[in-house]
């Protein structure tokens, strides 16, 4: 049976058939109903979702008259659903393309609506479509959803579309399923004769960028995980090691103490405390936050097991910065040997020397030591990741632009950009602070 989709406006899709764990706790059904409930998502937010259902239909498909009919019969047979955000602002998306906007408004084109499928307020890669169990990822699927996301940028006459951060599986499935480059004159002149030139032949552009990930292996033992923080230590050139112990110590001579908390140990007062910190990493750039204490509270009451929360206290005792992680649970292990602790939001009530790098990184890496968490993914930019043993990796984004015109100069831009970054990562390598027996491998397609 061939794939079809459909459109949806609601989640009723999630009961309609058993799906596989997702990758990340941030593809978790709990994740996206806590944005939704709380505002994060919809309409007001500036983040309309519509669901992308792939489906096989049985053999009564044509008794069903309409897409809308199709999605509601139990005849319909999930595969995938990748969700699609509308929206008419780049906030919250940490993959930048205002050149591109601005590119569009000096020929006095909208750029706006555009079409965006991430995780929302979340560079972390990860999978970007719910698959239904026993299904696996295949061009097929990746050609039924573009077909989908065609259709949505045709009803609400948007300029593109933007996948972030998706896994490199998807990239190459996806750039291997679409052309990659067009013959824009072809296209432009059956345009001009009246004749429209189908999506299908638009190319999917694919962008790369650079984000720091802390791997719990050591080189000198077969990669096994670090025994402790000291060992890890070990691993680094003297100067570094002698830094970072520098550092810890000016957190312990403010009088400052650092405890971590898990799950259900995490009480409404401290949720209370870490959202005073969160908001005030906004306040201090006179922005308003994203997400609402209501948010966490709901990632609190429905996924508890993905949470830790480092806290800073001062000598009273009184929380003066926290910052709150989520980690993979073995069932959240799809793959195997991929456990990652994800760093994702901070804030402090003041200023403190060296305090930040010991509640967002230090503490992170100590947490994925004592967990046998492999990797520890601390969020997007921050070269001074680098000296801290954050080894730099690729992230990759696609991209679908629907005016022919701008096709050739965006994809130059893509093009040069991959190389720029490649360049980067070699650079960004060269400075990692590991003695010559732990320095990992650069592989320039990767790292």
């Amino acid at each position: 049976m061939n794939l079809e989709y459909a459109l949806m406006n609601d989640t009723s899709w999630q009961n309609q058939a058993d799906w596989q764990t997702p990758d990340t706790p941030f593809m978790s059904f709990a994740f996206w109903q806590a944005l939704a409930d709380t505002g994060a998502i919809g309409e007001e937010a500036g983040w309309l979702p519509i669901f992308i259902l792939v489906h096989r239909v049985a053999d009564n498909e044509d008794s069903i008259d309409s897409a809308a009919d199709r999605a509601a019969d139990t005849a319909l047979q999930p595969v995938a659903v990748m969700p699609v955000f509308i929206k008419g602002h780049h906030r919250g998306e940490f993959v930048f393309d205002h050149a591109w906007a601005e590119a569009y408004a000096r020929y006095g084109v909208d750029y706006y609506p555009r079409l965006v499928t991430s995780v929302p307020y979340t560079p972390i890669t990860g999978q970007r479509l719910w698959l239904a169990k026993g299904e696996t990822l295949n061009e097929s699927i990746i050609k039924t959803a573009i077909a989908g996301i065609d259709d949505i940028a045709q009803q609400v006459g948007a300029s593109s579309w933007h996948g972030l951060f998706v896994t490199p599986e998807l990239a190459a499935v996806a750039t291997a399923a679409m052309p990659t480059d067009i013959d824009v004159a072809l296209i432009i002149a059956a345009q001009d004769n009246g004749i429209e030139s189908p999506p299908i032949d638009l190319p999917i552009l694919e962008r790369q960028g650079c984000q720091f990930l802390w791997q719990n292996k050591d080189l000198l033992k077969d990669s096994q995980p670090f025994a402790d923080f000291e060992a890890f230590l070990t691993t680094l050139k003297a100067k570094k090691r002698k830094t970072i112990r520098a550092e810890r110590r000016k957190v312990a001579e403010q009088g400052i103490t650092c405890q971590r908390k898990c799950g259900d140990a995490i009480t409404d007062e401290d949720w209370k405390a870490f959202y005073h910190c969160y908001v005030m990493t906004y306040a201090v750039r006179g922005q308003h936050p994203y997400l609402t204490i209501d948010f966490f509270m709901a990632l609190a009451q429905d996924m508890s097991e993905h949470l830790m929360l480092a806290q800073a206290l001062d000598q009273n005792g009184d929380i003066i910065a926290s910052s709150l992680f989520l980690y993979d649970t073995p069932e959240n292990d799809s793959v195997s040997d991929t456990t990652t602790l994800y760093g994702r939001y901070w804030g402090a009530l003041g200023e403190y020397d060296s305090l930040h790098f010991e509640l967002c990184y230090y503490q992170g890496i100590e947490f994925a030591i004592e967990q046998g968490l492999r990797y520890f993914d601390p969020g997007t930019q921050g070269e001074h990741k680098l000296i801290r043993g954050f080894i730099p990796t690729t992230t990759h984004s696609l991209h679908r632009i629907y005016d022919p015109r701008f096709v050739p100069a965006i994809s130059d831009f893509c093009t040069q950009d991959r190389l720029h970054m490649t360049q980067y990562r070699q650079q960004a390598f060269e400075s990692l602070p590991f003695n010559a027996d732990n320095m990992p491998d650069f592989d320039a397609t990767n790292f």
